[in-house]
């Protein structure tokens, strides 16, 4: 009886060890599975990079429609709030080296304060434009034509006699 016991003891211990060894491999390719994710957040960040190039023609253009640049800088401020956690979380079992985390969140800060800017221009933009529709169909309408003797058409009626 005793024989058999020690036999299932020592069956249960190497199933143990096994169980255990698949719990770390687990855990490693969980692990592993989070590095590859970072590598998904870094070609997303590429792929955004790339459309900026297109936009600004490849840098030449120095004035970017605000309203394009708005959104690309949302999605790459999106991507780099990612980028940080993603870091933060997996900085030591990655092996991320801390000037790489330190640059990638100082870029971080510097895209969202470009979006900041980008998208309160294209805010004005539409501001403006909201605007100039409004005083168009005024002036269709006699609203600003009718007070200024002949609205915008050049012409400007001077009195004559003497002054």
């Amino acid at each position: 009886m005793m024989h058999i016991r020690s036999h299932l003891l020592s069956a249960f211990a190497v199933a143990g060890l096994f169980m255990s060894a698949d719990a770390v491999d687990s855990a490693a390719r969980a692990q592993a599975s989070s590095c590859a994710d970072g590598q998904k957040i870094i070609a997303e960040r590429r792929s955004l990079g790339e459309q900026f190039q297109k936009l600004s023609n490849g840098g030449k253009d120095k004035k970017l429609d605000p309203r394009a640049a708005c959104g690309l800088f949302t999605k790459l401020a999106a991507n780099g709030d990612a980028g940080v956690k993603w870091m933060t979380e997996n900085k030591d079992w990655c092996q991320i080296p801390d000037k790489v985390f330190e640059d990638f969140t100082t870029e971080h800060k510097r895209i969202q304060t470009v979006k900041g800017q980008a998208c309160q221009a294209a805010a004005k933009m539409a501001e403006m434009e909201k605007r100039a529709k409004q005083q168009a169909q005024q002036a269709q309408q006699g609203g600003l034509a009718g007070k200024m003797g002949g609205g915008l058409t050049g012409t400007l009626s001077i009195p004559k006699g003497a002054l």
